[in-house]
């Protein structure tokens, strides 16, 4: 039985359906974007997002789905690492995010908005 309250990005065909969960979309999404360098992690906004992650608790935070059929356009939030070129960074997560997404699930990814949410000062060892 699927979950209550999740989307799915749903394929029929004659020999039936696949129906694969908001949660599995939104991991691929999270791995693809930690991968890239310049990455520090995704970001996750305790305030105004609190609402969505008692709603959607399964997601990873830092990333937003928003899924019409067999589309979807997805929203993540990240802490770079300082001293990349942030918008090189960003242009990488698009690359990265959607190239994942398509190959693993075979939707189309209609948007990948990056959203840098701050820069992350390396640690000292």
């Amino acid at each position: 039985m699927m979950g209550e309250g999740k989307g799915y990005i749903r394929s029929t065909d004659e020999k039936g359906s696949i129906n694969i969960s908001e949660d599995v979309v939104a991991v691929i999404a999270a791995s693809a974007v930690v991968e890239v360098e310049g990455v520090h992690g995704l970001h996750f906004s305790h305030g105004k997002e609190l609402s969505s992650i008692i709603a959607k608790r399964g997601l990873p935070k830092g990333v937003k789905l928003s899924i019409e059929g067999e589309s979807v356009a997805i929203d993540v939030h990240v802490l770079a690492q300082i001293g990349y070129s942030v918008s090189e960074v960003g242009a990488q997560i698009q690359k990265a995010v959607k190239a994942a997404v398509e190959a693993a699930v075979g939707a189309t990814v209609s948007a990948v908005n990056v959203h840098i949410c701050g820069v992350a000062l390396k640690k000292n060892k």
